[in-house]
């Protein structure tokens, strides 16, 4: 597998991660979704200039 598969599974995986399906990850605000679309950032930025 390529690294471009396998950041891909982890930010979907993550995606899935961050969505409040349990009770006490209700009160955690928008902080998970925060920090991932920091790390989605990151990567595309990186994609975009050809380090990945």
């Amino acid at each position: 597998m390529s690294l471009t598969t396998i950041l891909l599974i982890i930010v979907v995986l993550a995606l899935l991660g961050v969505i409040p399906a349990w009770p006490h990850s209700r009160e955690w605000g928008y902080m998970p979704s925060g920090v991932l679309g920091v790390i989605v950032l990151v990567l595309l930025v990186l994609f975009l200039t050809g380090k990945i």
